[in-house]
């Protein structure tokens, strides 16, 4: 078949052309798909660096040339008065192609799309006040005609990626016969991210797509969802956006054919944004039902480790010379964390915090610490904790060729990974260090859970599978829990390497064979095992296990109740769903309580209330757990970790903002004082499993 995959950059066969890892994987599944026998092209921006390719490839210029205006609909909250309503932007484009080793690159270059060749991708402050701000949007419209115009009558995949990088793609092809469209969720961009609706119109008009942009569906929240919703700005998994605004995941998920994840954790995370404090909102918003309308079309089609450490041994490394070279003692154990600096997305406050205290507590240990920055780490924080504890951290944020990368790697006994916010997906640094051998210390994210480090490595279900060590998921920032879990599970891997050495080499023998079985070659089969289907014209059917992973049992056929009864009451029973356990079987005294515990494990209290009843034992816990009195609230719930008091605060005329109080932990619960001012109470819970959750507590 033939397969053009396109996105906003496409320089992974060359490291001097790279911004972004979408641009390594784009790069390497095209390789492989190629390595299958399917023609494979690949459509992106030429960036200004048309004289760059030329000098370092072999380039031909294409007889394509294509005059127009694109027209651009300014929202005038952003843009006001200083911009007209329209502009109309003159490019002409050019298509430039390389082929290499059997991929076609097809490199476009006009005014808009030459502009930032040395970043590519707008800076955010563009926003308002600099047309290049829609580089990317002219990305969408000339990668549209382009592939009209040269390849209009080929039957093809269309295989895009990022919906906001994408989000017109699927509408402007989806009556065209020739082409399937396959959109890829490429990160945990949040689900309502959402751009000016008049502006999608103008362009799906302007396209001939045949497609209205969906309407403004957003109903208005009551007070407790409000509150959830507003508090989401602080954990970057949902920001609201104002009216006539559209969601460029409702344009793909319901104009594509497929929509592509790069693991199950990956996809299972952008269904139900399970135990997160996002997932109650999630529920009461119209993008809720977009995804359950075209969760039939979802798969996996995965991503992988590089070649390098994937395939055959990997090159030989002295520990002593590595370690030594960097002034740390090589007979010690040593930590490796390799990532981008960005102290929110991957835990690196909390990080250097539990580093800092094992220090102090006398853990003799190394740490090799990769923050990457242009610009270096400018919190001062940071610098002190490498100052105090000279010869046992070794800190850089320089990029470096793979090969260190590799020794630093090699020369470790565990690597750190604590992302937070479920922002990291596959996240191949991870993959990386162990194939090298690094035993896995990470955030137990569902989008890192192919990794294997989840199960507890010692006891438990699937510990003989186990790779590492898992610490609960954070969608705090700065999150003194997560720094009090990694600090714990860094003695607890110190102690196991020293003590029960044999566990450890299982461990590490685990974590490469994991991390090794992640190649682009089976990338390239999970891609094609999707594609085929539809490419031989059958369409996707509901998985009535992924109905029943996210509790959707009133999207099940009545014949499923019995078809499928053990599942349906598995799933109910883990859940606490005692609806749905009914219609399998006729409750007991003893199931009954069993679906209150369920329900009560995940403070999922509304499915309490469902099996409480008229039972005074389970009544009374479930509306003993919180009592007002005199300003003062006390909280009881034993498997909480932290209860955080939300609620809205003025913030000048017409506005307000959200306040959090951490409720404080004492004999008889978490407890603090409150004004008297009649409002409900909006609470925050974390779990010892992990688990965040809403409670609200109404008023009287």
């Amino acid at each position: 078949m033939h397969i053009i995959e396109t996105y906003f950059e496409c320089g992974g066969f060359d490291h001097r052309l790279i911004q972004g890892g979408t641009s390594v994987y784009l790069w390497n599944l095209s390789k492989a798909l190629a390595d299958k026998g399917h023609r494979v092209s690949i459509v992106t921006p030429a960036h200004g660096r048309l004289e760059d390719l030329r000098r370092l490839h072999d380039v031909q210029t294409l007889d394509y040339r294509d005059e127009y205006e694109l027209p651009v609909v300014l929202d005038p909250q952003t843009w006001g008065d200083a911009f007209p309503a329209e502009v109309r932007i003159p490019l002409t484009t050019t298509a430039h192609l390389l082929r290499l080793e059997g991929v076609d690159l097809y490199f476009l270059s006009n005014q808009l799309l030459d502009e930032l060749p040395d970043r590519f991708y707008p800076p955010y402050q563009s926003k308002g006040h600099d047309l290049v701000f829609f580089k990317p949007l002219a990305y969408q419209v000339d990668s549209i005609r382009f592939v009209r115009q040269w390849f209009a009558d080929d039957r093809a995949v269309l295989h895009t990626h990022e919906p906001y990088y994408s989000y017109l793609m699927p509408a402007a092809f989806r009556h065209d016969p020739t082409k399937i469209v396959v959109g890829t969720v490429q990160s945990n961009m949040p689900i309502t991210k959402a751009v000016y609706g008049p502006e999608v119109t103008r362009l799906l008009d302007f396209l001939e797509a045949g497609v209205e942009a969906p309407a403004d569906n957003t109903t208005p929240l009551d007070e407790h969802a409000a509150v959830m919703s507003s508090y989401q700005q602080l954990t970057h998994l949902h920001y609201e956006y104002g009216p006539e605004h559209v969601r460029v995941y409702d344009l793909v998920a319901d104009n594509a054919d497929l929509v592509d994840f790069l693991a199950p954790g990956h996809r299972d995370f952008y269904t139900g944004f399970a135990d997160t404090p996002f997932e109650q909102v999630f529920a009461r918003l119209p993008v809720h039902d977009t995804v359950r309308r075209n969760a039939h079309k979802s798969f996996v089609g995965g991503c992988a480790v590089g070649d390098t450490w994937t395939t055959g041994e990997l090159p030989a490394v002295d520990r002593t010379a590595v370690l030594g070279g960097l002034g740390l003692d090589p007979a010690l154990p040593t930590f490796f964390h390799n990532a981008r600096w960005a102290v929110n997305h991957k835990g690196q406050v909390e990080l250097f915090r539990a580093v800092d205290r094992v220090l102090n507590e006398g853990l003799a240990a190394n740490f090799v610490l990769r923050c990457i920055s242009d610009a270096g780490i400018e919190d001062p924080y940071v610098h002190d904790v490498v100052e105090r504890h000279k010869g046992r951290i070794h800190l850089e944020w320089q990029r470096v060729d793979e090969r260190r990368i590799v020794e630093y790697a090699a020369s470790s006994d565990f690597c750190l990974f604590p992302s937070k916010f479920e922002m990291d997906t596959f996240l191949i640094a991870q993959g990386e260090a162990m194939a090298a051998g690094a035993v896995p210390i990470a955030t137990a994210q569902l989008g890192m859970a192919h990794f294997g480090h989840i199960a507890d490595p010692l006891t438990g279900p699937g510990a003989e599978r186990a790779t590492g060590f898992a610490v609960n998921r954070s969608f705090t920032e700065d999150d003194p829990l997560l720094a009090d879990a990694l600090a714990r599970c860094i003695h607890r891997a110190a102690a196991l390497l020293r003590e029960q050495p044999g566990e450890y080499r299982r461990l590490r023998a685990n974590a490469i064979a994991n991390a090794r079985q992640f190649t682009w070659e089976r990338a390239a089969d999970l891609h094609l095992a999707a594609f085929t289907p539809i490419w031989e014209g059958h369409r996707p059917e509901l998985d009535v296990e992924l109905v029943l992973r996210h509790g959707w049992f009133d999207l099940l056929p009545d014949e499923a109740y019995e078809s499928h009864r053990t599942a349906v009451t598995q799933a109910a029973a883990r859940l606490g769903d005692a609806a749905a356990h009914r219609r399998c079987t006729e409750p007991t005294p003893d199931t009954t309580r069993a679906l209150f515990e369920a329900a009560w494990d995940r403070a999922d209290f509304a499915r309490c209330e469902q099996t409480a009843g008229s039972d005074p034992q389970l009544r009374a816990r479930l509306d003993g757990r919180c009592t007002v009195e005199n300003g003062r609230i006390v909280y009881r719930l034993p498997h909480a970790e932290r209860v955080e008091l939300v609620r809205f605060a003025p913030a000048g005329p017409g506005r307000r903002q959200v306040t959090v109080q951490q409720l404080q932990r004492s004999e008889d619960g978490f407890s603090g004082r409150i004004p008297d001012d009649g409002q409900d109470l909006h609470l925050l819970l974390t779990l010892a499993s992990g688990r965040a959750t809403w409670d609200v507590i109404r008023h009287g």
